[in-house]
């Protein structure tokens, strides 16, 4: 083995010896080998690409069922338990008929088997998307001459609906229904999937977490409130539009005296044990080796009280109706409907996109394994594009189904296939089951599965300590999805954060730094007592980048903090002694000033201190504006005889003063020893010697 060369040394010192850089292919050049690369496909390339799309070829031959299979097994039987009341509800958000829910649910859960990453997410229904999705039907139930208020005809009216549809006698409103969502559905779909392919993952970062919370919070009081009139069992219309919450609440205090006392009644049944027993679980959690399936348990004690009380004949309270059982043909969605309904679905895909790439994450972190965001985008993409030629509607993954499936042992994702078979045995057997289960309970079963993200405002307080731009975020989301819409929301939310995160850039933090008694280290004088100021050099430090938006303040900062106005005084010494100022075009350009040089190192100083340096170890980046920032002020700072001296600089910042020409012509390491250096306290000691040198040189002249 070569022994590695020796460093060369300079006054007994070890420096710093540049590598040369390497040469970078041009665009074209790139291009052609990505593409050659793309194109040569061998049988082993081809096998990476299979597994890489569907990764499931990749870890079911590696399967240990001694170890993974009872976990398994158990968390895809309750996830399969919790999914088939939630399906049936969480209809009643999308505005559509149970069965589609169902399908929905089956299918969902075979193809994130197939081509998700995350061992441990539930992809199926979400609250969130089924409320959207429920928006856009409405709307255009409405623009089609449909009611959307009006229920089901009754207990048999699903059925002969279905019926009419399969046979191809016509569409009504369900039917309509249900185009609408398979359009919205595939256009979502769509659009996930063009993001993973485009490698867009990325993209759901921009959406922060207490957006994502806020928006969470929002949507639910809106889920709560759409789910208020099956509670009370009144009907009131579907409002449409800004104010949508607002509006329905007027509408349900002017219909109250007209409330189902059956519904109101069974509503607070409902109401009290789910709650309940939702405590009592949380509270004794870890004693418990599997949650308890109360909503089941309630919908099949609901459903049978009210087939042996007939309540829907009696009293006319408002039931599911008949759930065909078995498949319906696949339909390719309405083009038509797609066209107009493809803006409604680009932030159905953000929201659905964000909310299954974070989760996939935070489990990938927390279980020591890792996931490809772009895949899990291709996979949720799929589980809508795939599904939407067999009348399914938006999915993505759900957080509470994905901590039950985690708390109930499941290792991979062959638990999904145990879940798909359970929805599978209720659609092909147990559906008309459901036949009398009253809509009020359902909607006891969507209010109570709401409990975390209302609970989400109790942490406001404490984001509001940590980061009140945050915290802005998260109320001015919430508040803009309760009182315009959730489109709104969503946008209002992502506006802020991009504006605050502007503003954390355009103002970020200014101040001089002083020296910690006798030790090499500096620190902020107007936070800490005590430091040790060093004579003549000022040290100026700003925690931020230097671009376009913020140069002013940086300048007014450094003028400020050092009170010295360098551009404006240079500009008055040039007017008064023109003869003794740098003419235009005598720029430094990185060239320090000597006593041999210019003739403004003669000019009595006012400004108290004879160098200035500048901290760049927060400085992350530099653009135009700022390298020409830069420049002016190394021109300004010559011409009263200061010296600009830059420490801690990073490589993409010392590369871009190389670029811009201000460390001088030759741009070498020569150059660089004079204007850049690895601390602070280096450039302080620079400046210092060079003021003893200069000072007999100024005597002799």
């Amino acid at each position: 083995m070569e022994a590695p060369p020796e460093r060369p040394r300079q006054g007994g010192e070890l420096v710093l010896v540049r590598r040369q850089p390497p040469v970078v292919p041009g665009l074209r050049e790139m291009l052609k080998a990505r593409l050659r690369r793309s194109c040569a496909c061998n049988r082993q390339e081809f096998w990476a690409r299979v597994q890489d799309l569907l990764p499931a070829t990749r870890w079911l031959p590696t399967y240990r069922p001694r170890e993974d299979l009872a976990g398994d097994i158990m968390s895809g039987l309750v996830i399969g338990i919790i999914l088939v009341p939630q399906a049936i509800a969480y209809s009643l958000l999308a505005g559509l008929q149970p069965i589609y829910s169902l399908y929905t649910s089956f299918f969902a859960n075979l193809i994130y088997f197939l081509m998700g990453t995350s061992r441990h997410v539930s992809v199926g229904i979400f609250s969130l998307l089924c409320l959207m999705v429920g928006q856009v039907v409405d709307r255009e139930l409405l623009l089609a001459g449909f009611d959307p208020a009006q229920d089901s005809p009754g207990p048999g009216g699903n059925s002969s609906a279905l019926d009419a549809e399969a046979a191809g006698r016509g569409c009504g409103r369900d039917c309509h229904a249900v185009r609408v969502a398979t359009a919205l559905t595939l256009v979502a779909g769509l659009y996930q999937v063009l993001m993973g392919v485009l490698r867009l993952g990325f993209v759901s970062a921009y959406l922060s977490q207490p957006l994502l919370d806020g928006f969470a919070m929002g949507a639910s009081v809106t889920i709560l409130t759409s789910q208020l009139k099956h509670l009370l069992g009144v009907q009131v219309p579907r409002h449409q539009g800004p104010g949508m919450v607002v509006s329905t609440w007027l509408s349900l205090l002017r219909r109250a005296p007209q409330a189902n006392l059956c519904d109101v009644l069974t509503s607070a049944v409902c109401l009290a044990v789910l709650l309940a027993t939702k405590e009592l679980s949380d509270r004794c959690r870890h004693r418990l080796k599997m949650p308890l399936p109360v909503e089941l348990l309630v919908i099949v004690v609901a459903t049978l009280v009210s087939h042996l009380g007939k309540l829907h004949e009696r009293f006319g309270s408002s039931v599911a109706g008949d759930i065909p059982t078995g498949f319906m043909a696949p339909r390719v969605p309405d083009p038509g409907l797609m066209r107009r309904v493809a803006l409604d679905a680009l932030p159905l895909a953000l929201v659905g996109s964000a909310f299954s790439v974070s989760l996939a994450e935070m489990f990938a972190r927390s279980h020591g394994y890792s996931v490809r965001a772009n895949q899990e985008l291709l996979a949720v993409g799929c589980c809508n594009v795939l599904p939407a030629f067999f009348h399914c509607f938006a999915t993505s993954a759900a957080l509470a189904k994905s901590l039950v499936k985690t708390a109930t042992g499941c290792r991979t994702q062959l638990s999904s296939v145990v879940s798909a078979a359970v929805v599978l045995l209720v659609l092909l057997v147990l559906a008309p089951l459901f036949r009398d289960l009253q809509r009020s309970v359902l909607a006891c079963v969507i209010v109570v599965s709401l409990r975390g993200a209302l609970r989400k405002v109790r942490d406001v307080p404490q984001l509001w300590r940590l980061s009140p731009a945050d915290a802005l975020v998260w109320v001015a989301t919430a508040a803009t999805c309760v009182l315009v819409s959730t489109e709104a929301g969503l946008l209002a939310g992502v506006l802020l954060s991009l504006l605050s995160l502007a503003g954390r850039t355009q103002r970020p933090r200014a101040v001089l730094l002083a020296r910690i008694g006798g030790s090499g280290f500096y620190e902020d004088t107007a936070e800490f007592e005590g430091l040790v100021p060093e004579p003549g050099v000022q040290v100026f430090r700003f925690a931020g980048p230097l671009y376009y938006a913020n140069k002013d303040f940086f300048l007014r900062s450094l003028y400020s903090l050092t009170g010295l106005d360098a551009g404006r005084e240079a500009a008055r010494r040039k007017e008064q002694a023109p003869e003794a100022g740098v003419s235009k075009g005598d720029s430094v350009k990185g060239k320090d000033p000597g006593p041999e040089g210019s003739m403004a190192a003669l000019v009595p100083t006012v400004a108290g201190f004879h160098a200035l340096v500048i901290d760049c170890a927060p400085l992350l980046f530099l653009d135009a504006a700022g390298l020409a920032t830069l420049r002016k002020l190394h021109q300004d700072y010559a011409a009263l005889g200061v010296a600009l001296l830059l420490a801690c600089c990073s490589p993409s910042v010392r590369d871009a003063l190389r670029r811009s020409g201000f460390l001088g012509k030759d741009q070498g390491d020569v150059d660089e020893e004079g204007q850049l250096f690895h601390s602070v306290h280096d450039a302080v000691q620079a400046a210092r010697a060079r003021q003893r040198e200069q000072v007999p040189a100024d005597s002799a002249l």
